[in-house]
Parts: structure tokens; sequence; C-alpha cells
């Protein structure tokens, strides 16, 4: 009796000390760990509703942000902007041309000849000089003789000093010197006669070209008469007016001298004395405009708008402008749906060609919601970043400034959807992606070839920069030598299409800050795009194996035997990981953290106990399972503690999966099999019957579910490996021996056993895989548990 109370005072202490009921039967089984992502998010993430809603939508957003009001007929062209893309006509229309219309008019006003008009102001002042120096040589016959030249030469003077005249004296001393004053009189009104009727006749400048000859070879102006009327006549030139004074002033004066020096005054009088008369031609401009209709163009359908890599003329972009609004009065809604269901066809197109690709490379992402809620979100953040781009070509500072407008399609972000996909999911998805935003975006430019073939292939150089990157600064470094292949192709289509130079230049410029721009805003929304949608890149993960992490530092702390068998662990599934091509990084930071639970209770679990003490030899064997099942709980909680990613609080849900204690179960089954004292009053309290079962019995009777973690098993390739990786280090260093062939045997016996128990039906590993896992366990295992020769005790010892 005295040792029945014993072994019931014991089981009672043990259990009392873990915090549990005293009470031995029947024991309640530990709610199961609630597993992040088991509620609604998880019903969403695989629903084929929300599925649909979200196929929908994004068809309905990339359709809005596309092609709402951009199409190649309707595209923001600018004159003298080089087009990019062919636009014809969709109806045939008819408009009255401005432009057209005032180049006719510019052709009528050339062929309107100006007016011009006689100025008597010329002869006027010739006559008015002439009359002075005759007035002033009336002392002549009066003064002395010896003073007569000096005087000729003054008159002259002052004479040619009043106006362009190079009389000499001698032919002044003409009209001093004669036989009587009337002869005199008779001489000059016959030269001034002359004169007036060459000016009546009109005289030209030799400056005055271009005009129209008449008969004889004179030139004719339209002269405006005294009367108003304008009229068509020959006018002379200098050369003919001098002439026809030479001729006529040698008709009227017999003597040859005398003519001489009359044609030399009186050529003074010769000066050109038609004038430009600016209201008259402007009223013959006017009265010849009236008549003139406006020029109307009539365009058929088919007919070519604008040709693609050419300048827009002023008259090609009017016509234009004409066409959309024809377009905007003409077209029917059965039009517009049409077009629309062209639109929508083309979307779905290539959409389905993403969903075939992503279900031929990536199953995974095609039954993940949220997965494919990001590549949806970043598609239709992208074009509309795009778009907005495009928009501001609208603005009247882009309008005005047509230079800086040709930078807007270098300047638009298509680098941030292939950027993030190839962080976040994978770097075959974020190719597509970048294919997907080319084409589109090359769509919103009017279909420039030039942009896709651009945008794509500096996309590649960023994505190809990105891939297993572990620090930040990789993701602008790879931006930048995006930049440098956008602006390389940039400079080799400037040079193609002989563009200014300082346009390339601007345009190199603009090509390598957009891409930096973008890998600046890739490096700022990627905490917040991990968060959003519960994924993990690898610098986040990089980032979690600093050993100063709060939970690494309380495992070093509470459970050091943990901590160094998670060491091992994690050493053990990386080079798995990398051996069969899943992710070592992951494989590393998951292993690491796996067994966090374990600081919870820490001297409950065997590597953590170094006095020889151990807490389960007085427990319950069932109690004891419930304490070692309860670490994966603890170790959630901890996780979701301290925001762990997903992927981490997985492999600690996952790392045992629904495998047996199965120390502790066979330690209930010998209990069970163990007889009691008969007929003993504690029998019924500690559930013994009088009979002692076999152990076939007792295994019968034990219900095994209490003895197996709560699982799941694991889901995903590093959680397998860190799965067995987990049992095979605990196993390895129980062996007496290490050895090959001892290492090789414990592998397989427990991936068999596993493989057995159904732990490996729900991971994507396959059968060589797993062969190269064992080859890389037995690699590793030897590596880090070689042995070491003993040196004696005594060397150094006197």
């Amino acid at each position: 009796m005295p040792s029945v109370f014993s072994a019931f005072y014991l089981r009672l202490r043990a259990a009392l000390a873990a915090g549990f009921s005293a009470a031995p039967e029947p024991i309640r089984k530990r709610k199961t760990p609630s597993a992040p992502g088991r509620g609604l998010a998880a019903a969403l993430d695989t629903s084929r509703l929300a599925a649909t809603a979200l196929f929908i939508a994004t068809v309905a957003a990339i359709v809005l942000i596309s092609f709402a009001g951009v199409v190649n007929r309707t595209l923001a062209v600018l004159p003298n902007q080089l087009a990019s893309v062919r636009i014809s006509a969709a109806i045939p229309f008819s408009y009255e041309s401005a432009e057209k219309t005032r180049a006719a008019q510019e052709r009528l006003r050339e062929r309107v000849p100006p007016v011009y008009r006689i100025d008597p102001e010329p002869l006027q002042r010739f006559e008015l000089h002439l009359s002075e120096l005759v007035a002033s040589l009336a002392p002549y016959s009066r003064i002395e003789p010896a003073q007569r030249r000096a005087f000729l030469y003054e008159s002259t003077a002052v004479y040619n000093a009043r106006g362009p005249y190079r009389t000499s004296p001698e032919d002044v001393a003409l009209l001093a010197v004669g036989e009587n004053e009337s002869a005199r009189a008779q001489l000059l009104e016959t030269g001034l006669g002359i004169l007036r009727a060459i000016h009546a006749q009109g005289i030209s400048d030799p400056a005055d070209i271009g005009r129209d000859s008449g008969p004889g070879g004179l030139r004719l102006f339209q002269v405006l008469r005294p009367d108003g009327i304008v009229a068509t006549r020959p006018v002379d030139t200098l050369e003919d007016a001098l002439t026809y004074l030479r001729v006529n002033l040698a008709a009227e004066e017999s003597n040859r001298a005398r003519a001489a020096a009359l044609y030399r005054i009186f050529r003074e009088g010769i000066m050109p004395n038609i004038s430009f008369d600016r209201a008259a031609s402007l009223a013959r401009e006017a009265e010849a405009m009236r008549d003139l209709r406006p020029v109307v163009v009539t365009v058929e359908r088919g007919q070519t708008i604008i040709e693609p890599d050419t300048r827009v003329s002023a008259e090609q972009f009017e016509m234009l402008e004409a066409h959309r609004a024809a377009l905007a009065n003409t077209t029917s809604p059965i039009e517009e749906t049409m077009r629309l269901s062209g639109r929508i066809l083309l979307v779905l197109g290539m959409l389905a060609a993403s969903l075939i690709y992503i279900r031929l490379e990536d199953a995974e992402t095609l039954h993940s919601n949220s997965r494919l809620a990001l590549l949806a979100l970043v598609v239709i953040v992208n074009l509309a970043l795009v778009r907005a781009t495009y928009s501001l070509g609208s603005l009247d500072y882009f309008l005005e400034r047509t230079t800086v407008a040709t930078l807007l399609p270098y300047i638009a972000p298509v680098l941030i959807a292939p950027l993030i996909v190839a962080l976040l999911i994978d770097c075959g998805s974020a190719i597509f992606m970048a294919l997907f935003i080319s084409i589109f975006t090359s769509v919103i430019w009017g279909g420039r070839l030039d942009l896709l073939v651009l945008n794509f292939l500096s996309s590649l150089v960023a994505i190809q920069g990105v891939h297993r990157t572990t620090r930040r600064t990789r993701i602008l470094r790879a931006a930048f030598h995006a930049g440098i292949t956008l602006a390389a192709g940039i400079v080799l289509l400037g040079l193609a299409e002989r563009l200014p130079v300082l346009a390339v230049i601007k345009q190199f410029i603009a090509g390598i800050a957009a891409t930096l721009c973008c890998g600046v805003l890739v490096v700022g929304l990627l905490p917040f795009l991990e968060h959003l949608f519960k994924r993990t890149t690898d610098i986040t993960l990089l980032e979690l194996t600093d050993y100063n992490h709060p939970l690494l530092r309380l495992m070093q702390l509470e459970a050091p035997g943990t901590y160094h068998h998670s060491l091992v662990v994690a050493q053990l599934s990386e080079n798995a990981a990398a051996a069969i091509g899943a992710n070592p990084l992951l494989a590393r930071v998951c292993a690491l953290f796996h067994d966090i639970g374990k600081t919870a209770k820490p001297h409950y679990f065997i590597e953590n106990q170094h006095d020889g003490d151990n807490p389960h030899d007085d427990a319950n064997p069932s109690l004891s399972a419930l304490i070692i099942k309860a670490h994966v709980k603890d170790g959630v909680d901890l996780a979701l503690r301290h925001k762990l990613p997903r992927p981490v609080i997985d492999v600690i849900q996952q790392h045992h999966g629904t495998t047996l204690i199965r120390y502790f179960y066979h330690r209930a089954i010998q209990a069970l099999r163990r007889r009691p004292e008969p007929n003993s009053p504690l029998s019924p309290l500690l559930g013994i019957s009088s009979e002692s079962p076999s152990a076939q019995e007792a295994a019968v009777n034990i219900p095994e579910q209490t003895y197996r973690y709560d699982g799941p098993c694991p889901q995903f390739k590093e959680s397998a490996i860190i799965h067995l990786a987990d049992g095979i280090e605990a196993a390895a260093r129980s062996l007496p021996r290490i050895s090959p062939q001892h290492l090789g045997e414990i592998i397989d016996q427990i991936v068999r056993e596993r493989l057995n128990d159904g732990q490996l039906d729900e991971a994507p590993l396959t059968l060589a895989e797993l062969n190269r896992v064992k080859e890389s366990f037995v690699h590793t295992l030897l590596n880090m548990l070689h042995g070491r020769i003993s040196y004696p005790a005594a060397i150094g010892a006197k």
C-alpha cells in the first residue's frame, strides 16, 4: 500500500508542477494551435468566385487604362512631331481647310501686283532749286569780269548743296550768259517741259524688279491715277528716262555743246517718282480675297492622314482634328460596341496567355488568389502610372514645348511591375509581366514598336539583376543597368533617325533617371507589399539570419541545446535545399526558428537537460506528450508576436508533421502492461485494470492520436527537408560511431519510416530529389561530426 500511495503522489506532483490537472484519466486533448490564415483569408485565397471577380476586375481596369480615349486615330499628335504610327481615316468626311485656304490666300496675294502712285514732289523740288539757281545768276552781268568766275563757282556750290546734284560751273554759265533773258527762259521752259512729260510717265527705281514686261520691254506697274482708278501702264527706268531726255533736248537745241550742257543740268531732275501705295495695295488684295472661297477637302475612307516616321505638318494636324470631329459626330453605338469588344478580346487574349504560362511554369500561383491579386495589382498600378505619364502630354506646358513632350515615352515607369514580381514571386513570371507591360505601354503610346523593344529589353536586364538578390542596394544597381540599356537604345534610335544631338542627350538622361526612380520606388514599396500579400523576399530572409534577432538571442540564453540543434538543422537543410534547386536561404531561416517554442519550457527537452534531472521521469506519458507537442503552438505564438514571415510560421507548424512521439507512446504501453497490486483501491484512479494485458492489447487500448503531433504535414520542399533534417540530426547524435555506412543506414531508415507514415504525402518532392537530399545529409553530417585524434593527457606535464 505505501508503494501505491508513493507512486500516486509522484504522479500528482509532476502534474501540478507542469500546470496541468492532477486527474490522470481521462486526459483532455490539447487544443490544436490555430494556424495563421485558416479563416476568411484562407477561404478567399482559394475561392474560385474571388478569382473570377479578380479576373473580371483586372480586364476592366486594363481596358479602361490602356484604351479609354487612346487609339491611333485619336492619338495625341502634335504639329512638327515625328509620327510613330500611320493614322488612316475610319470614315469619309469633308472639312473646310483653314491651312489650305490660308495657302491659297497667300498665293493669290502674291499674284495681286502692288499699287504705286506717281509722286510729284521730286520734280517740284528740282524746279524750285533750278529757279533759285537762275534767280541767283541775275547779277552776273553786272559783276566785274574778273569776279564772274568766282561768282559762278559760289552759285554752283550753293545749288549742289540743296540736293544730290553734280552740276559744274561751266554748265551753269550757260544759264547766266546768253543772247537775251527771254531766250534763256524759253530754254529752261523747254527742258522743264521734257522733265514734266517724263515724270508724268513715271520713273521706277532699279531696285524694283520682277515686274512683267510689256511691249518694247517696258515694265508694267499698277499705277493709281489722280481720279482714283488703278491702271496698268508701262513705267520708264532711269536709263530710259535719261535717253528720252537726251534725245528730246538734242531735238530742241541745234547747238550740240549747248544741248549737252542742258542735258547735264536737267538730268539731275531725273529721279524715281514711283512710290508704293500701301493703302491702295491692301484695298486691291481685299477686293481679290472677297472672291476667294474657302478650300473644302474631301477625305475618303482608308485614306492616310499621317504617315509614320514623318514630321506632322500643320495641314496633317488639321486633317486629324477634322477626323476626330467627324468621328465624334458620326460614330454610332454599334461601332463603339464593336470597338470595345475588340479591345476586351485583346486584353482577354493577353491574360489567357498569362494564365497558361503560369499554369505551366508556376501552378502554385494559379491556385493562390493572393498571388494572383499581387500580379493584378502591380499590373494595374504600373499601367496606370504609364497612362498618367502619357496624359501629361495634354498639358499646356508640354503642348507648348514639343521637345520636352518627346521625353514622356522614356520616363514612363515600366520597371515597377517586373521588379516587384521578380522579387516577390519568381523571375519567370516577371519576364512574362515585363512583356505584358511593354505591349500595353506600346499600345498606349500608339503602337510604337521601338518602345516595346526597349522597355522589354531593359526590363529583362533589371530582372536578371535582382535574381536571388539578398541586398536592397542590388535593386538600385539593377535599375541603373536597365537605365543604361534603355539609354543605349535611345542613342541608337536617335542616330538612326538623325535627331538633334541635344534631344538625344535629354532622352538619354530621362531614361536613366526614370529607371532609377523605379528602383527607389520598388525598394520603398517592397516591405509594404511583403506584409500585404504575405510574401517573403530573400532580402527579408537574410535579415532574419542575424543571430542578434530577439528570438535567436532568447534561444541562446534559455535553450542553448535547442539553439545548437537548430544551427545543425539549418546547415543540413540549407545544403539539401541547394542540392535539389529549392531555396537554400529560406530553408536555413526556417530551420533556425523551427524550435523557438521550446524556449517556453526548455528543461522538458533532452538537449537542454545538463544536470541529469529529467522532469518526464515522474510524469504521466500522456502529460509528457502534451508538453512536448505544446512547443509547436508556443512557437507559432512567438512567431506571430514577432511578426515572422508566413513560411517560417508554416515550418514551425509542419516540421513534425503528424509523427508519433514514439518514446512516450511506448512508455504508456509499458505502464499499461505493468501489473498493479491486487485489489488496490487506487487502481481505478490510476486507470489500471486488475489484469496485466499483453503488449498488443496495450497498444490497442492506448489512443495513438494522443501521442501524435497535430500537424499539418509538410506542404513545400523546404518544409519537408527541415522535417527530415530535424529527425536525422537527433538520430545521428545517438550513433556510437560515425561512418558513411552507419549514417546512410539510419538516414534511409528515418526517411523510409516517414514515407510509410505518410508524412511526405503532401510535399512536392520526387523520389530523385529525395535521394539527393539523403546524399546531402550524409555529406554534411560526415563533415560536421568528423572524429579527432585523442591527445595524451600527460603532454606538457612534468
